[in-house]
């Protein structure tokens, strides 16, 4: 949906369709949709005109809302937490544009995050306005992601992943496994678990496969390569559990651990190394690879 509000700073304005209900006026409605959002702040917000319709008409406190409208605001963060860590672009034409992430980054905007996200940095650089990731790399995952910034040929860029006519490499430190024999593909059922944002696997027909060899042995660990098949959640992170060596430093699998991915000292060894595609355009072979390591 195209905003009436510009990018301001690198950050798109958000919006709101109003759900079904009733409410006293526009703040009203604010208030009960954003309880951790003071009152103040919007009154703020409102009074500088950065609320408003689909048409881009300003709202006032007591403007009506009804189900169905639309409504477009800036998003904002009193505190933000830096995140010390810099991207690298690798790639950048009419249609891409190839990102060397550092761990700890988000990709877009959410929750405590805001300009200290790689969309929000990279809009602030390239100043492309259409620019959006065209596939998910977590906040704990360093390394390759790719971004569109042209609406009318992103389609066929994202049909890659769909069509699994991309192929993706990982690398992983864990513990090494010893009594398996390398290369092996690992192949299981994985679903929401019950428990916060986390993944696991169940009985059933398997709908999530990774290809696992080494790149080297460290001792007790081992450098493994990652080449996931197909693209579920956490599907590398649970993978490497399940057969007994989750990666070092992960906040997740076997337990979850509050605030672990803010410890910068301890990053996650997890890094998406290289992408490869045939260009769906040119037909030309594209191979893109970070330049960390781990």
């Amino acid at each position: 949906m195209h905003s009436p509000l510009p990018i301001r700073d690198g950050v798109a304005a958000s919006y709101l369709w109003i759900p079904e209900g009733q409410w006293e006026n526009l703040l009203t409605f604010l208030i009960r949709q954003f309880p951790d959002i003071e009152r103040r702040i919007w009154q703020t917000r409102i009074l500088k005109n950065e609320v408003v319709d689909q048409n881009g008409t300003p709202l006032q406190e007591n403007s009506p809302v009804r189900r169905g409208m639309c409504i477009f605001y800036y998003r904002e963060l009193e505190t933000e937490t830096p995140i010390p860590f810099q991207e690298k672009i690798l790639h950048s034409d009419e249609h891409l544009l190839v990102v060397d992430k550092p761990h700890f980054l988000p990709v877009t905007p959410g929750g405590r995050f805001l300009h200290e996200t790689l969309l929000v940095r990279l809009k602030k650089v390239t100043g492309l306005e259409h620019l959006t990731p065209i596939h998910r790399l977590d906040r704990e995952t360093a390394g390759i992601i790719l971004f569109s910034h042209n609406p009318a040929t992103r389609g066929r860029y994202q049909s890659l992943f769909q069509q699994r006519n991309i192929q993706k490499t990982y690398h992983a430190v864990a513990p090494a496994l010893p009594e398996r024999s390398f290369p092996f593909t690992y192949c299981s059922r994985m679903e929401e678990s019950p428990r916060f944002f986390v993944m696991h696997e169940v009985p059933g027909v398997a709908n999530s496969e990774t290809r696992i060899d080494i790149v080297e042995t460290r001792g007790a660990l081992n450098l493994y390569r990652l080449m996931p098949v197909t693209g579920k959640k956490h599907q590398l992170r649970v993978h490497m559990h399940s057969l007994g060596a989750p990666i070092v430093n992960d906040g997740f699998y076997p337990d979850v651990l509050p605030g672990y991915n803010d410890d910068f000292s301890k990053p996650l060894q997890l890094l998406a190394k290289a992408i490869a595609f045939d260009d769906p355009l040119s037909g030309i072979r594209r191979y893109y690879e970070s330049d960390k390591s781990l």
